[in-house]
């Protein structure tokens, strides 16, 4: 890592002239240099600017991961315009909330989701600008000027320099975080923030010049950008980038790519270890990982069978990394130990905080200047409320050890009060998703007629697997407490996720108990208070 080299702009440019032909990153059917990537991001930036744009707008990117959305990201930080990634998966009001809170002037879109931005074309109040990546779309709506982008960067010099004076603390980017608790708010993180998450993520993992990464995570979340692009362009390795996840390849790409670390997120790892053993799975050239969650019940095994060594870290959109869990000191069941950059604590609902072991809100504060979000755009409450007692309030609930381990619980959205307890879903999934017939579960809870709620389990069967609903929850009662098994059990085809593989659990709130959801109180199935 370079000492002042604290800028997106800076650290591609420094690549750039240091090693102009040496491939940085490597998609699924092309490859980009160093020079490369450069020379597309100042046309980028020239063309940008030819359109009006100027340092602290904002321009949204609704591409997949591929050299398009790298010249581009690299283009806005060179001029300082505010680059505003949205998930390729959003549409309608979703899709129209965030260009509209953004005050995007200008966005660059795949061709396929075209029809996505005009049917809310009168309700686009800041928008002036569509450029269209892909095949030419016939200029459906006058509402707008409309560009291609291989058109707009084939008129620009890629030599011709671009004036504007980028700081370490100036705006880089708007992430929405994914809004399953609420309504999408805008993280607005700098180029600061954004490398401290960067060398959180080096410094945890080791990593050398000889490393070679590997993501199937999309270019509009954190961990693709700054937990892979960003630490190779550090460390001076390179990046193999997909643009999914596939259980089935894997592997077969990590041996041929000479894949030596990645990241991974949601249910991965489970889905990898639910895959059929081959005598050959050890013989890969991964040898280390890190993310969130890590399964408890498969960690020893899944190092094991894959010959690789896992870290766990916990954070946000918000604040980056906040705990690390390293491999060689990794304490079951916990997140890790805070990191030095931040002070957190565990509070009551009075905010007081509480005694060791006692659940409560995690709470984090920064102890460098720069090195989380600095608001949430265009919404100063959601700012002033997320920062109470001159805490960041995360919304997760968790605990500390005597050795100042941090242990997550829950989502505060997600504990499930029944009977007077609180049942964490994050503890009954892992449970459930032990068992030999299942794929992955769900935890939710819905309404009770008495009151508090009742706890639903959302299951997803393994490929010609069946289940009786009484064998499973014989399996829970012999592996948690009487209060935390499940009433109500539905088995479906898939889980409702976002493209960070986090399951949309409002999506199953709003569904509730179906038709087709089975009730153990009607069969008269009992639970013993052992």
């Amino acid at each position: 890592m370079y000492k002042g080299l604290e800028t997106f702009r800076a650290i591609v440019e420094y690549r750039a002239a240091q090693q102009p032909q040496e491939r940085f990153i490597q998609f699924e059917q092309e490859s980009l240099t160093y020079q490369e990537w450069n020379d597309n991001g100042n046309k980028a930036a020239n063309a940008a600017q030819r359109l009006g744009l100027r340092k602290g707008d904002t321009f949204a990117v609704m591409l997949p991961n591929g050299p398009e959305f790298l010249s581009i990201w690299l283009g806005l930080a060179k001029l300082g315009v505010i680059e505003v990634p949205i998930n390729t998966a959003l549409k309608g009001d979703s899709l129209e909330y965030i260009l509209n809170k953004a005050e995007c002037k200008a966005i660059v879109v795949s061709s396929e989701w075209i029809e996505r931005i005009i049917a809310w074309k009168d309700e686009l109040i800041h928008l002036e600008h569509i450029i269209v990546v892909g095949e030419n779309v016939a200029k459906t709506s006058h509402a707008f000027h409309w560009h291609s982008f291989d058109g707009l960067l084939k008129q620009e010099d890629s030599t011709l320099p671009v004036e504007a004076d980028i700081q370490p603390d100036d705006p880089s980017v708007i992430l929405f975080t994914s809004g399953t608790t609420g309504p999408s708010k805008g993280v607005v993180l700098s180029h600061r923030a954004n490398f401290s998450v960067a060398k959180t993520a080096c410094g945890l993992m080791n990593y050398g010049e000889d490393d070679r990464l590997f993501t199937v995570f999309p270019l509009f979340h954190v961990n693709a950008r700054y937990t892979t692009v960003l630490v190779a362009l550090l460390m001076d390795c390179d990046v193999v980038m997909h643009n999914r996840f596939s259980a089935s390849r894997f592997w077969d790409i990590c041996r041929r790519e000479n894949i030596t670390a990645f990241n991974f997120m949601g249910s991965m790892l489970t889905i990898l270890m639910k895959q059929p053993e081959r005598p050959d799975d050890a013989e890969n050239p991964v040898k280390k990982a890190f993310g969130a969650p890590t399964p408890t019940e498969i960690y020893p095994d899944f190092q094991e069978r894959f010959g690789i060594e896992i870290s766990e870290v916990y954070g946000s959109t918000e604040l980056g990394t906040v705990a690390t869990n390293p491999a060689a000191m990794f304490r079951k069941g916990a997140c890790g130990q805070i990191v030095s950059i931040y002070e957190c604590e565990i509070h009551d609902e009075a905010g007081f905080p509480c005694p060791v072991g006692q659940s409560g809100e995690i709470v984090v504060r920064p102890k460098q200047p720069g090195i989380m979000f600095t608001e949430y755009y265009g919404n100063p409450e959601a700012t002033v409320q997320s920062w109470q007692d001159l805490w960041f309030h995360t919304g997760d609930t968790g605990r500390m050890d005597e050795a100042g381990y941090l242990y997550f619980v829950d989502r505060k959205k997600d504990v499930i009060r029944r009977k007077g307890e609180n049942i964490s879903s994050y503890e009954v999934e892992r449970v459930i998703n032990d068992h030999p017939n299942i794929y992955e579960s769900a935890i939710i809870g819905v309404p009770s007629e008495l009151a508090e709620e009742e706890v639903l389990a959302v299951i997803v069967l393994k490929a010609g697997e069946e289940l009786e609903h009484e064998e499973l929850l014989d399996f829970c009662q012999k592996r948690m407490a009487h209060f935390a098994v499940p009433r109500y059990i539905r088995f479906v085809e898939k889980l409702p996720r976002n493209t960070s593989q986090r399951v949309e659990k409002y999506k199953l709130r709003n569904e509730g108990v179906t038709e087709d959801t089975w009730d153990r109180e009607l069969v008269g199935y009992k639970v013993q208070r052992t």
